[in-house]
This record gives structure tokens, C-alpha cells and sequence, in this order.
């Protein structure tokens, strides 16, 4: 299997970044843990290599993602996953034992990293670079007690009914 190509992302992001876009897809990203923050920056991107125009909306732990003192820091959720066995080879129930979530996340992150697949940082900033719009929700942010600072400076904070109006004709994929 190839691995991330991160030239050829950042150089068909750049290329398309400013072409006029015939698709739109907006994305909700409502999970924050290592293992869920990737399907929506991978999905975003590889629309946006498409030329298609990406918004992300990031909401509840979603918010994680795009938060600067916790993107760099997400962990696999070990507890309740019940993918943990035949990815990892344990049995679910091993999930609760102090020190799993820490491991699972070292495996990940190694596994991630042979493919040479950005970590999340950076992968949102390529993103972004390419052209994708990203959105913090204004009750998470409000709940949580988090400020436009927290968050990724090109993130905007916008509410339900301002992402509803921009998802308008687009295709939309809950995360």
C-alpha cells in the first residue's frame, strides 16, 4: 500500500485552492479522540485535491481537533471501542486497564507515521492551506468555556443555523 504523498497534496491543494469549485461538501466532526480526527481532515483534503470546496464544522469533543492545547495531545479511546481487538489484539473488555489508551495511541501514532501521514497540526494547517474552511461551533465553544484564542487562528466560530446556511446544496458527512 502507498504511503501519504504530502508533496502531492500540498502541491494539488495549492493548485486548486483558488479554482472555482462545482461540488461543495461540509463535514461534522463531533469526535475527538486520534482515531476520529483523521477521517474528517482525510476526507476534507482528498475533496479538496478534487477541487471541491470543503467546510468542517467541529463540534462537541470534535472541538479537540482544532483546539491548540489538546490537538496535539488526542488519544485513542480504548474504553467502549469495540475495534480495539482485531486492530490492536486484545480483548475489549482490557480497554479500562491504566496504561491501554497510552499504548493504543504510541501504536497508532507509529502507524500513522510509517504511512507518513501528517499528524493532526499539521494536517489541519495543510488543510487549510488548500483552501478548506473550518468552523468552530459557538455552543461547544460557549459550553466548554473556550475562547477564539483556544482555537486554530483560521478557525471561525460561527452557530448551528450559520453552518446550516452554508451547507446549503452541499453534500454533507456526520464524523
Amino acid at each position: 500500500m502507498p504511503g501519504f504523498n504530502r508533496e502531492k497534496v500540498q502541491a494539488t491543494g495549492a493548485a486548486v485552492a483558488d479554482a472555482p469549485a462545482k461540488r461543495k461538501l461540509c463535514i461534522i466532526a463531533s469526535k475527538g479522540s486520534l482515531d476520529m480526527a483523521y477521517p474528517p481532515l482525510i476526507l476534507g483534503n482528498a475533496a479538496r485535491a478534487a477541487g471541491i470546496e470543503v467546510h468542517i464544522f467541529f463540534t462537541f469533543w470534535g472541538l479537540d481537533i482544532i483546539t491548540r492545547k489538546k490537538n496535539s495531545n488526542l488519544h485513542v479511546a480504548t474504553v467502549g471501542n469495540p475495534n480495539m481487538h482485531p486492530w490492536f489484539h486484545i480483548p475489549t473488555f482490557m480497554g479500562g486497564i491504566p496504561g491501554m489508551s497510552d499504548m493504543a495511541t504510541a501504536m497508532m501514532r507509529s502507524e500513522i507515521g510509517k504511512l507518513d501521514v501528517p499528524p493532526v497540526a499539521e494536517f489541519l494547517d495543510m488543510l487549510h492551506d488548500a483552501g478548506a474552511h473550518i468552523y468552530a461551533c459557538l455552543m461547544t465553544v460557549d459550553m466548554m468555556k473556550l475562547k477564539k484564542e483556544d482555537m486554530v487562528d483560521y478557525a471561525e466560530i460561527l452557530d448551528a443555523n450559520q453552518f446550516i446556511e452554508i451547507s446549503e446544496g452541499a453534500q454533507i458527512i456526520f464524523v
